[in-house]
């Protein structure tokens, strides 16, 4: 580049035109050369960040539109709370060369979109408004939908002139959601919990049709005919971590986005939609076409709450599973009710073929990168096609029999996907335990594997390797209509995926029984006692009288990286449970620090006498952490349902475990006999 004289020289127009055009070809040509030099570079760096073995399709970005997201190169940058549209500026703050484009989804939200009366800061609490005039005003924010977004909440019968949409954090709405979580007498606490709303395609079964046109305001939205898409669909999860918190912390945070990842790869539609609806249509109008020219007909509170058929203290107490009393003392905890019956998966409107490319591409990087155990692995819910044996018969039509694509099968696949990012990423760790090993570069590692990120692009777990787990129980709430899950005259379904020995337990609102959804995944359960003695050389029996594999009390959890090729899987266990109009009171999500040390009929019974499930949650924490024998830590989430305010009314009320509650505090404050 030529170099000016300081001094001001006299020129002509021409000659200044002269001078200018070439400065400008000169700068030009610099700042190209310094932009190609920059994507070679990125370029290298981004190779260290492709998932899956390099695998998946790659999107190039250049520099110039780089440039234009107005981030630094390299700078990871959280995911925008805007909508539909994140991913765009999400990979190009990761990957801003090379890089995988992620397909659009929205959001995870800790708060939820509803309408609360317009008219009164404080409406009457005996106002026939439903259940909405408990949700704190002072807590809403306005709420402006966007593109994309899901329809608010909608009380029925209110006129919609009288109602704003505000959008409310979840654990403000106490009469409506509660947790409560201690750590007992452990020194740090490795219990963590998530609750929120969650962005992918409804998955409830459609409401019953009314044979007369609803008298709902059809301005209110439903879930049909909105402008902004399907309902909200509500997440609840609480996760019990072992040997430290970092994996339970890492689901707290990552798994809720597996999943609505998992919901876009595998292009999961919304089962409100009609069947010929293609997806290219609803990508085009942004919305499911309307079921039906009429709506589902919600009857009012009292209504709902009414035809509830209560059963008798005499009907019910025969089925009460509590623990017995002998001269005075607790003998020991009952055993745990056998959990409800789940419904057949449904077949989902997926991508059929991409979907079982998907499951098979990650059963063989379970095969190849764990082994043992998963050399043979097959997911009950996953849709591979079965290799017929020689001498079996072939089905009728001559095709390989597989099981449906199912929202079961994207919820295994999140699981799994999210167990395998993790003992892959504590595989490239230096181990703190073995210095010689930490000596040897990382491609020496037994389990290396491509490097992948977490749906948020932040890294997992800390600078070393982390050898413990975590357990989890995650619950999901879909309704065919904008009325709230909460609402006595709702119908809504509830899916739960549960790994390890945390529990979900419903309350049934005409016995007053707990209705557990999930069993404990424990060595010694017949099915996973069966499906272990295959790799695992011996079942080993503690003090306590529990058996263990390996030292771990569960066969089924998160991470456990030393104790995988010998079947400590991920793999869930899936139930679908279909929720009538006040059917249940209520939904409980508890750690082993509180089912370990209450029975199900005594974890329940406490919420009934609770004003509201805030109340109730930390009822049940603070006692068992008062009568407990180890001090675990103890977490316990509770959600209203349609039966809450009649929740004390069926079979013996709370009153069927009062006494054995009243001698465990007793025993546990009498220092004479000391702890149970």
């Amino acid at each position: 580049m030529a170099r000016f004289p300081r001094r001001l020289v006299a020129v002509g127009p021409t000659r200044a035109k002269t001078l200018a055009e070439a400065l400008s070809t000169t700068t030009t040509t610099i700042a190209r050369s310094k932009t190609n030099l920059l994507d070679a570079f990125m370029g290298y760096v981004a190779t260290f960040f492709l998932h899956g073995g390099g695998k998946a399709q790659l999107k190039h970005y250049s520099m110039s539109a780089y440039a234009a997201t107005g981030l630094a190169a390299g700078r990871r940058h959280a995911r925008p709370h805007s909508g539909a549209s994140t991913f765009a500026l999400h990979d190009a703050a990761i990957y801003p060369c090379d890089c995988y484009r992620r397909v659009p989804r929205r959001s995870f939200y800790n708060y939820f979109v509803t309408h609360l009366p317009s008219s009164s800061l404080h409406p009457d609490s005996r106002s026939s408004s439903g259940p909405h005039h408990k949700l704190p005003r002072s807590a809403s924010t306005p709420h402006t939908p966007g593109p994309g977004s899901s329809p608010a909440v909608s009380p029925p019968n209110m006129p919609s002139r009288d109602l704003t949409v505000v959008r409310i954090p979840l654990r403000s709405a106490k009469h409506h959601f509660g947790v409560s979580n201690l750590r007992g007498q452990r020194g740090y606490n490795e219990d963590t919990h998530q609750a929120g709303t969650i962005g992918m395609p409804a998955f409830a079964k459609r409401a019953p049709v009314s044979l007369v046109r609803s008298q709902m305001s059809r301005s209110e939205g439903t879930s049909a005919d909105s402008a902004f898409g399907d309902p909200q669909i509500f997440y609840f999860g609480v996760f019990d971590g072992h040997g430290g918190s970092q994996c339970s912390e890492f689901l707290r945070d990552e798994l809720h986005g597996y999943i609505e990842e998992a919901a876009t790869e595998f292009r999961l539609q919304s089962s409100l939609q009609k069947q010929n609806q293609t997806s290219a249509e609803q990508a085009q109008t942004g919305k499911p076409e309307p079921v039906d020219a009429t709506i589902s007909s919600l009857p009012d509170k009292e209504t709902a709450l009414n035809r509830v058929e209560m059963k008798s203290a005499e009907e019910v107490q025969d089925k009460l599973k509590v623990p017995d009393i002998v001269d005075g003392s607790v003998k020991e905890q009952a055993p745990h009710t056998e959990p409800l019956p789940s419904k057949e998966p449904l077949a989902a409107n997926v991508d059929i073929d991409k979907a079982i490319k998907l499951e098979s591409e990650l059963v063989e990087e379970y095969r190849n990168t764990v082994g043992g155990y998963f050399r043979r692995f097959r997911p009950r819910h996953f849709s591979i096609p079965e290799v017929p044996r020689p001498g079996s018969s072939p089905s009728p039509d001559g095709s390989v029999v597989s099981k449906p694509v199912s929202l079961e099968s994207v919820l295994t696949y999140a699981f799994l996907r999210a167990d395998l990012d993790f003992i892959t990423a504590q595989a490239r760790k230096p181990d703190p335990d073995d210095p010689y090993v930490s000596d040897f570069p990382l491609n020496r590692d037994e389990i290396l594997g491509s490097p992948h990120l977490p749906p948020s692009g932040h890294g997992i777990g800390g600078s070393v390797r982390f050898k413990g787990g975590s357990t989890a129980s995650v619950a999901l709430i879909s309704t065919p209509t904008p009325a709230p899950f909460w609402h006595p005259g709702a119908h809504s379904t509830l899916v739960v995926a549960h790994v390890g020995d945390t529990r979900i337990l419903l309350c049934e609102t005409a016995t007053g029984l707990p209705r557990p959804l999930t069993s404990d995944h424990h060595p010694s359960s017949p099915t996973e006692s069966r499906r272990l003695r295959r790799f695992a050389e011996s079942l080993v029996t503690d003090s306590f009288g529990e058996e263990r594999i390996q030292g771990l009390a569960n066969s089924r959890a998160f991470g456990d990286m030393q104790s995988k090729r010998i079947g400590v899987s991920a793999e869930p266990d899936v139930s679908r449970v279909e929720l009538g109009p006040a059917q249940y009171s209520f939904l409980v999500l508890v750690s082993d620090g509180v089912s370990g040390t209450l029975a199900d009929q005594e974890i329940v019974d406490v919420i009934k006498e609770a004003r509201t499930p805030d109340e109730g949650a930390r009822h049940v924490v603070e006692l068992a952490t008062e009568i407990s024998a180890d001090g675990d830590n103890a977490t316990c989430l509770v959600v209203r349902l349609g039966g809450w305010e009649r929740r004390s009314e069926g079979g013996v009320g709370s009153l069927g475990t009062k006494e054995i509650r009243d001698i465990r505090r007793a025993e546990a404050l009498d220092p004479r006999r000391g702890r149970r």
